[in-house]
């Protein structure tokens, strides 16, 4: 995992219509960058619903979610469409920002040992830096706890 207060990692993947997006589009916003392993699983589907349910109070915060997975483009497209998600999809099937921002580890899955994404939160503020990070988190409470940590922060 990157270290709180330095700068993200800036990158340029295609979002779920096959645009262009890169980090540095947001300059001047606060940004959830959350990764997860892969679209339609059930941990994956809990965690993007409820980043969605809670993109309205995240957005008055000033705050925009990017999700990023290795899945493709066009699967990113499928699982937008099927639960109605409001934010960012980014693929990254080469796992180039993967690996930037580690979260490419191995992990075991069914006893045996393989290379996979560990699900893991960023918060990236207006200027670039990381300001807050958390990995192997809980997807139905992920959403959550981004919201309030944003909050918190407005009220200091």
């Amino acid at each position: 995992m990157l270290e709180v207060g330095t700068p993200a990692p800036d990158f340029t993947l295609q979002d779920q219509n096959g645009n262009e997006v890169s980090l540095h589009d947001f300059k001047g916003k606060k940004v959830i960058l959350y990764f997860y392993p892969k679209d339609n699983t059930a941990g994956c589907t809990k965690q993007a619903c409820a980043y969605r349910d809670l993109y309205p109070q995240i957005s008055q915060h000033g705050a925009v979610v990017l999700g990023i997975s290795k899945d493709t483009v066009r699967s990113h497209k499928k699982f937008e469409e099927k639960f109605e998600l409001p934010f960012t999809l980014l693929a990254d099937p080469d796992r180039g920002v993967l690996n930037a921002y580690e979260v490419q580890k191995e992990k075991t899955m069914y006893g045996k040992k393989v290379m996979g994404t560990v699900r893991t939160t960023y918060l990236i503020d207006e200027n670039g830096i990381i300001q807050d990070a958390q990995e192997k988190v809980r997807p139905e409470e992920d959403p959550q706890t981004w919201l309030e940590k944003i909050q918190k922060q407005e009220n200091q």
